[in-house]
């Protein structure tokens, strides 16, 4: 994992939740943890990480998340035992 995944990581753990994280750097730090992220149907994306499954939908046309989609990456990473602070 490189520091720009940490950051990245970082963020979608603060408080309050942002709502201003660029989709390309959560993909780039999901592939850094290790995740299997696949192309779905439209704007779902597939990530399997740990023995944990979730679809997520790209963002468009806009390029950042919002806190709807923050909320469930923290739930997904929590379930796959993924926290703020990888080790």
């Amino acid at each position: 994992m490189t520091e720009k995944h940490r950051k990245t990581l970082k963020a979608v753990f603060a408080d309050p939740v942002r709502a201003n994280l660029a989709w390309k750097d959560v993909e780039a730090m999901l592939k850094g943890l290790g995740a299997e992220v696949t192309e779905g149907r439209g704007s779902r994306v597939r990530v399997a990480l740990r023995g944990v499954r979730a679809v997520f939908h790209q963002p468009h046309p806009g390029r950042q998340i919002g806190k709807g989609m923050v909320r469930a990456l923290r739930e997904f990473l929590g379930n796959a035992g993924i926290g703020p602070d990888p080790g």
